[in-house]
C-alpha cells in the first residue's frame, strides 16, 4: 500500500516536472515576448586577467547578440521588439560539473542532471526571479590554448556553459559562441562535422546558394563557422557575419 503511494506520488512529481520543461521549452520559441538571458561569468583559470576583465564586464558587452537576434528575427518576419534581454549577473565563484572525457549515454544523462541542479544552486543567492536561459561564461587568459568548441548548451533545463577568452579583442568570438549555445537551449542543433569543426552543406553554410559556394561570406551560427573552402573555415570575429540558417529557424519555430 505504502510503496503503491510513494510510487504514484513519484509518478506525478515526474509529470510535473516533464509538463512544466515541455511548457517552458514551448513559450521560449513562440517568440510573442522578450527572452530574458543572464550571463555569469565565472574564473576558469583563477588568473589575474580573467578577474580584471570580469570585474569590467558591463551588460553592453553583450549588446551584439541582443542585435543579431533582432536582425534574424526581423529577416524571419518575426515581429518582435527586442526578442532577446540580456542580463549580466554576478561572479560565480564555483565551476560546473566537468563532464567525463569518455562519457556514455548514462554519464551524459547524469552529468546533465548535476548541471541543471549545480545552475539552480549557484544562482539561487542573486536570482530572486529565475531567467528564462542561464549562460555560465568562463573566461580564460587569452595568451593559453583553449578549445573554445568545448561549449555546451542544454534545452532541458535551459542552461549554457561557454568557454571564452578574458580580452576585449575576443568579445565578438566569445558572443558567437554565446549566441551559438543559446540557440542550442532552444532546440537548434549543430550543424558542424565533429571530427573537424567544419560547417556540414548545405544547412552548416551562411549563404548554401552562393555561385560559386566558396569562400562564404557569412557563417551559418550553428555551423560556427565562415567556410572558405569545403576543408577550411574560420570562426566570424563577429556576430555581424553570421545568420540564422533556414534549418536552425525551422528548429526554433523561428520559420513557418
Amino acid at each position: 500500500m505504502f510503496k503503491a503511494i510513494r510510487i504514484s506520488i513519484l509518478l506525478l512529481i515526474l509529470l510535473f516536472v516533464g509538463l512544466s520543461t515541455f511548457l517552458t521549452q514551448a513559450r521560449s520559441t513562440d517568440w510573442n515576448n522578450s527572452l530574458w538571458i543572464k550571463i555569469y561569468p565565472i574564473n576558469a583559470d583563477g588568473s589575474a586577467e580573467a578577474d580584471k576583465y570580469i570585474a569590467e564586464l558591463a551588460s553592453s558587452d553583450f549588446e551584439g547578440i541582443e542585435s543579431f537576434l533582432q536582425r534574424e528575427a526581423e529577416r524571419y518576419a518575426k515581429n518582435i521588439d527586442r526578442p532577446v534581454r540580456i542580463e549580466l549577473g554576478s561572479e560565480i565563484k564555483e565551476q560546473p560539473p566537468a563532464l567525463e572525457e569518455q562519457p556514455n549515454a548514462l554519464s551524459v544523462m547524469m552529468w546533465s542532471l548535476k548541471m541543471r541542479w549545480w545552475a539552480g544552486s549557484v544562482t539561487d543567492a542573486q536570482d530572486r526571479i529565475n531567467p528564462d536561459v542561464r549562460i555560465f561564461v568562463r573566461y580564460h587568459k587569452p595568451d593559453v590554448a583553449v578549445t573554445l568548441e568545448n561549449s555546451v548548451g542544454l534545452q532541458k533545463g535551459m542552461v549554457g556553459i561557454v568557454n571564452g577568452y578574458a580580452s576585449r579583442r575576443h568579445r565578438g568570438t566569445n558572443n558567437v559562441i554565446i549566441a551559438h549555445e543559446f540557440l542550442h537551449t532552444l532546440g537548434a542543433t549543430d550543424k558542424y562535422r565533429a571530427s573537424d569543426g567544419l560547417p556540414t552543406a548545405p544547412d552548416g553554410l551562411g549563404e548554401p546558394d552562393r555561385q560559386p559556394l566558396y569562400p562564404q561570406r557569412y557563417a551559418e551560427i550553428m555551423g560556427g563557422r565562415i567556410a572558405l573552402a569545403e576543408d577550411d573555415a574560420v570562426i566570424p570575429k563577429t556576430l555581424k557575419y553570421a545568420v540564422i540558417g533556414a534549418l536552425t529557424a525551422s528548429e526554433i519555430n523561428l520559420s513557418e
